[in-house]
């Protein structure tokens, strides 16, 4: 599953989402996890009420199950949640890997329910419309 961390520096959890230079996106099972992509963002980007700059944000973490960040305006968290994006806040910077090495640890044991329903993202059974019987 993909994960995405809002960050400035590429290392840590250390940002709000709105404001957030970086998105850094990695993919994690129990086997492991790699980096995928970080995703820049330029321009002014500090709280201003502009929504249109959550838009390119919420885009780049569409195929995503969690967000991580250091803090998420409440329209922002809803528009997370809209797109099924588990958002998690850390109560202060926390280095990347070391979230990374927890969730595979996670995942490699019995993971809880939420994470469990969040692990599905992407995975919804795909309709197979050769299955599909016209009765008319």
């Amino acid at each position: 599953m993909k994960i995405a961390f809002a960050t400035q520096d590429l290392k840590r959890v250390d940002a709000h989402f709105g404001w957030a230079k970086n998105i850094a996106i990695y993919e994690v099972s129990p086997q492991g996890h790699r980096f995928v992509e970080a995703v820049q963002f330029d321009g002014d980007l500090k709280e201003d009420g502009n929504e249109d700059k959550l838009a390119p944000k919420i885009e780049a973490i569409k195929d995503c199950a969690i967000l991580y960040v250091a803090a998420i305006g409440g329209s922002g968290a809803a528009r997370v949640v809209a797109n099924q994006i588990h958002p998690i806040k850390v109560q202060e910077p926390e280095d990347i890997a070391l979230i990374l090495d927890k969730l595979q640890g996670v995942l490699s044991g019995t993971p809880p329910p939420w994470l469990r329903k969040v692990m599905l993202k992407g995975q919804e059974r795909k309709f197979d419309f050769e299955d599909e019987v016209e009765h008319g």
